[in-house]
């Protein structure tokens, strides 16, 4: 398992990684993978970073600027996270949030 940066190529298997992740979750409003899309398009992914097993991606945690009244005030927000069900309470997303922190 390793922790990198999203390259490019990476979108499709963090999105197929997202709906998996929330798919069927009372939480969820299924919007997570549009966040993502939304952020990137914005230009507005601070942090984005991936977790892969062999070649596959598993894992996902973005990490955007927060803006308050307009302006960045040094603040990032979490989210979305998410791991494939099958991986899901083997700690890979507190090693992505580690990360995350770490960076």
């Amino acid at each position: 398992m390793i922790i990198r940066h999203e390259k490019a190529g990476d979108e499709a298997a963090i999105e197929a990684v997202t709906i998996a992740a929330f798919t069927g979750h009372p939480h969820s409003d299924g919007s997570e993978p549009r966040i993502i899309r939304d952020l990137r398009k914005a230009d507005a992914l601070a942090l984005s970073l991936v977790c892969e097993e062999g070649s596959d991606v598993i894992g996902h945690v973005a990490l955007s600027p927060v803006r308050i009244d307009g302006g960045n005030c040094g603040w990032f927000g979490l989210g979305p996270i998410s791991v494939l069900p099958d991986f899901q309470r083997a700690g890979i997303g507190s090693a992505l949030m580690k990360a995350a922190i770490g960076r």
